[in-house]
């Protein structure tokens, strides 16, 4: 099934789905383009991140909201989409949504009137520590796919790889 973006999550070349033959795709170029597998690797990684945490009903970026809020307790809301490189448009709904839900709560910044200070309540303190453990799994299952070494070895090149971009707010 396509995601937001049209991708149907198949790797290039791989066979179409439901038994129906079709001649290989010539990627052209883009079997040598990085972004493209990037691309590609993130919606195999979601998917999976979808299915583990199923139970949960909880995005890849509210889980990262909650858990950068966890670990920075007080952190202010433009502070936290910084970090996370989320659009205060996307972000003000996304709080709103967790505040409704009884996971955060956003408080008065100190020495600004108009920021908000986030935390977790103990309710959204309770949901993390689950969820943490449902992440654990998530990523051995990706670390045992890729093996230990490039698991790691990716860890450290995708992070040099993200901080061109640190500090350009883009995603939801």
């Amino acid at each position: 099934m396509p995601d937001e973006d049209g991708f149907s999550g198949r790797a290039g070349g791989a066979a179409p789905t439901g038994g129906e033959a079709r001649a290989a795709i010539d990627y052209g170029p883009l079997e040598r383009r990085l972004g493209y597998f990037l691309r590609r690797a993130q919606i195999a990684v979601f998917r999976d991140f979808f299915a583990s945490f199923a139970a949960f009903d909880i995005r890849p970026a509210q889980y990262s909201v909650l858990t950068v809020v966890e670990c920075n307790p007080g952190l202010k809301q433009t502070e936290v989409g910084d970090a996370l490189g989320i659009k205060r448009a996307n972000l003000v709904p996304m709080i709103d949504e967790l505040e409704a839900c009884g996971l955060v709560r956003r408080d008065p910044a100190p020495n600004d009137k108009r920021g908000y200070a986030l935390n977790l309540t103990a309710a959204g303190n309770d949901l993390v520590r689950d969820l943490h453990a449902v992440a654990e799994q998530h990523e051995l299952g990706i670390a045992a796919a890729v093996g230990c070494g490039t698991n790691r070895r990716l860890l450290g090149e995708l992070s040099r790889l993200a901080e061109m971009g640190a500090g350009d707010a883009e995603s939801d």
